[in-house]
Formats: C-alpha cells, sequence, structure tokens
C-alpha cells in the first residue's frame, strides 16, 4: 500500500489523502512496523498508538529486548548505583496497544513490503507492512584493533553495564587474593578508551566506587587503584564546550584518574594493552567507548548514508512508506551554520519518534506532515559524588546545580512514572548510604562481549 503524496509537495506539509488510499483503510487497517524499541521506535510506536485507531493500523514493533533502556544512566549501572531493571521501560503495556515481537530483523524486502524476523526459531517469519519505521539505534563503533572483540567491554546494553560491574568488584576480590604484586597491580589498573559521555561518566562513577569498595579489602589501598581515561582527540566532553571540559579534568584530577590525550590503544591482550606512544600497561580491564555506529542492518540497506547513517529528508522519509529516526538516520539541522546532521543523542531520538507518528499517520491520511524541526536544549555529564557538567539552553553549569539539572533532566525524559519515583528513591538512598557492592553473577563473559552483547555481528542482509 503507498501513496503518490510526497512530504515536499505542500509548503505547509498538508497531504491529501488519496481516494484509494481512504478505500483502503476504509476496509483494512494498514500494517505498520516498527523495528528497533529505542527512543525513537517506542515513542513513534506510542505517540501512533494515540494518533490512529485500531481500525486505521496495526502497529508492530520488533526488538531484540521487551524493553526500552534509558542508557544515558547505564553508567550508574556499571557504578551500582542503579539496579539493571530500575532503566528498563517494558514495552508490554508501555506502548498501548502495539504487538510487541521480541526477535532481530535479518532482511528487509523493500519490494514486497516484508521483513524478516529472527526470534527463538531460527528459521524465523516474515512480517508484512505497509508504512515502515527504521529505529534501529546504535551499536559500539569496533574499530580493527587488535583484540578489541574478545577483550574490550562496551556500555551500550544492560547485559554490559551490569557484566562489567561484577567485573570490577571482582578485580578488587582477586587483587586481594593474590601474592603476586604484578598481578595485583594489573587488577587494579581500569583503562577507559574514549572521553566522551559513555567513557568520561563511566570512568567517572567507576573510579568513585573502586575508591569507596576498596577500604573493605584489607590487603589494599586506594594508592593502589590506577584508572586511566585515554582519547586521541585534545579534550574531553568536547560537546561541552572547553571550560566544561577542562573543569571535569580538573575534577578527575583532583581524584587521581590520569586523562592521557592524544593517546589511544593500539592491541589489546587479556593481560594487558599497547598504547599508541608505544607504552605498554598491564590491565585486565579495558573499557571501550569510542563512538557508536549504525547496527549492520542499516549499513546494508544499500541506500544512500553519511557516515553510516541513512540520509533521510525533513520529514525523516527514507524513500516511498519508508521512514527512519534515531541513531541510524541522517537529518540535516537546519539550525546548525555548516548544515551538519543532528547528532545521535537521545535527545533528538526522543522527539524524532513524535514526528515519526505524526507523519505515518499523514501518510494514511490522518492529519497532516510535519518536518523535524528542533534546538539542541542542551548537554548533561554526571560524574558521580557532587559533581556533574551541564549546559541547559547554552548556559554552563558546574558542580552542584549541574548535578541537579542533570538528575532533574533525566527524571523528565524517563517515559515512565513508576520508573522515574524508583530511580528517585534509590537516589535518596544512596545519598545517606552506600550503595551495596555486589556480584550478581548473572551475566557469562562470552554473552558480555561486544559483538554477542550488542547483537553487531554483521550477518544481516537485505534486497
Amino acid at each position: 500500500m503507498s501513496t503518490n503524496s510526497n512530504p515536499a509537495d505542500s509548503d505547509r506539509g498538508i497531504v491529501p489523502m488519496r481516494k484509494d488510499v481512504a478505500a483502503y483503510a476504509s476496509l483494512s487497517p494498514a500494517e505498520v512496523l516498527i523495528i528497533g524499541s529505542g527512543f525513537a521506535g517506542f515513542y513513534a510506536a506510542r505517540h501512533l498508538s494515540k494518533i490512529l485507531s485500531a481500525k486505521a493500523a496495526n502497529i508492530t514493533v520488533v526488538s531484540a529486548t521487551d524493553h526500552l533502556t534509558y542508557s544515558p544512566l547505564l553508567p550508574e549501572v556499571a557504578a551500582g548505583r542503579l539496579m539493571p531493571h530500575r532503566i528498563a521501560v517494558p514495552l508490554h503495556g508501555a506502548l498501548g496497544r502495539a504487538r510487541i515481537v521480541q526477535g532481530l530483523v535479518d532482511d528487509i524486502d523493500f519490494t514486497g513490503h516484508t521483513a524478516h524476523v529472527r526470534s527463538d526459531d531460527e528459521s524465523g517469519f516474515a512480517l508484512p507492512w505497509d508504512r515502515l519505521i527504521l529505529a534501529t539505534g546504535s551499536v559500539t563503533r569496533l574499530l580493527p584493533t587488535p583484540g578489541l572483540r574478545e577483550v574490550g567491554f562496551g556500555l551500550k546494553t544492560l547485559v554490559e553495564g551490569q557484566y562489567i560491574h561484577d567485573h570490577v568488584l571482582r578485580q578488587l576480590e582477586l587483587a586481594d587474593t593474590t601474592s603476586d604484586p604484578d598481578e595485583r597491580r594489573a587488577r587494579l589498573t581500569f583503562i577507559a578508551v574514549g572521553a566522551g559521555y559513555a567513557g568520561t561518566e563511566t570512568a567517572a562513577q567507576l573510579q568513585r566506587l573502586t575508591i569507596k569498595q576498596i577500604s573493605r579489602f584489607p590487603r589494599l589501598s586506594a594508592g593502589d587503584l590506577t584508572w586511566m581515561l585515554v582519547d586521541l582527540s585534545d579534550s574531553v566532553l568536547p560537546e561541552l564546550g572547553h571550560r566544561l571540559g577542562k573543569y571535569t579534568l580538573r575534577v578527575l584530577g583532583k581524584r587521581g584518574l590520569h586523562v592521557r590525550l592524544g593517546t589511544t590503544v593500539t592491541q589489546m591482550a587479556p593481560d594487558g594493552v599497547v598504547l599508541s606512544d608505544g607504552s605498554y600497561i598491564a590491565t585486565r580491564t579495558v573499557l571501550w567507548t569510542v563512538g557508536v555506529t549504525p547496527p549492520p542492518l542499516v549499513q546494508q540497506l544499500g541506500l544512500p548514508v553519511e557516515r553510516g547513517r541513512v540520509v533521510v529528508d525533513d520529514y525523516l522519509q527514507l524513500r516511498q512508506d519508508v521512514w527512519a529516526a534515531g541513531d541510524s538516520a541522517a537529518a540535516e539541522n537546519p539550525y546548525d551554520i555548516e548544515r551538519h546532521s543532528y547528532p545521535p543523542t537521545a535527545q533528538h531520538a526522543l522527539r524524532q519518534g513524535k514526528i515519526l507518528a505524526v507523519n505515518v499517520a499523514a501518510s494514511l491520511g490522518y492529519g497532516s506532515h510535519r518536518p523535524y524541526r528542533h534546538h539542541d536544549l542542551g548537554l548533561v555529564a554526571d560524574l558521580g559524588g557532587r559533581k556533574a557538567v551541564a549546559r541547559p539552553l547554552g548556559i554552563p553549569l558546574t558542580g552542584l546545580p549541574a548535578k541537579v539539572v542533570t538528575k532533574s533532566y533525566h527524571l523528565l525524559a524517563i517515559p515512565s512514572m513508576g520508573t522515574k519515583l524508583r530511580i528517585a528513591a534509590d537516589w535518596i538512598v544512596n545519598m545517606i548510604s552506600r550503595p551495596p557492592a555486589t556480584q550478581l553473577g548473572l551475566v557469562g563473559a562470552t554473552a558480555a562481549q561486544l559483538p554477542a552483547a550488542e547483537h553487531s555481528d554483521p550477518v544481516h542482509s537485505t534486497r
């Protein structure tokens, strides 16, 4: 099912409903298929359920999990300040009448309007669609660094967050029991690669975790710990600007976290890493947060891409009857002087999901098309304790004011009142009581490796 209308046909974005579309809609509901349950897919499904009646459309969401992970708080999961289920918003119920199909899409037939889904049944099955939304999110960017896939830990999923937490605590345990000083030193050396949001926040919060917990081990002291943050760039948190980046460096430096800029890891092994300056560091922990990229499915669509993201128009349309949004889509930012695409952040994915719902409904004859326009509201980064940096509406904040803005932003953005209350309660308890440091052992090492944890093996295909 398709229409001849195009969002560009009207300056006001009003697209008339074709007679054959109206006739078809009166006989059978359209099949709207959403691939992905990240912020873009979640909000697209939620708003479509409100805009379109059951008679107008059937809404199906294909997701690798049965929940939306509120990923900005994954560093707090890794640091043990939040339990994993606290930041998991169940899809069933939260998305109204949408049907949830748990699985992975490994083939899209644009001509036949079907998507092949692989779940527990390896043979899989086909889902038909009249309207398709690609909201596949992103996976950790993997470079051809020897040993990365086997040794590095990413932080994009709850599986990775929980495993990192257990792994770091386990290193303290093993360092306390060994009598070999070299092994002890290696187990108490932690390296984070990538000084963007994920790397900086995770390193800062995990370092605080180890400092607070090491007093419980009689043979260890805080002076035995080595935390290192490395990045090829010349600044940390470059998106927040020079002033806030300098402040972050001072905070991390006072805590004893070493920051090495203009440096990266060139080789990894289970017992250590080689840096780009040729030095070797013995370690058992390498956190890899050097950026994100769309998953293999998006990379193999055979459509125009910009830095790996499929190019969409102002209405987030990719091609006839197909839309894309979130981390896997590149939409030009008209407010950017150099006309760069909107950055792949949760803030944009959330709002793009809502616009997707409006435009898909409009393509079925319900309402009018709307272009995606959004001024960045600012960015935040939690450095643990009372320290944070934030830039709400372009105003640079540090310390406690930034901390309040950061926490408030997250509570406003979380799409579930119950989840908001549980997280807020945990934060209050954490202010007066040290979070329990326990290894749950729920995630095995193989499941936590980057390709497995993020479903990023290039096994997908399209036609």
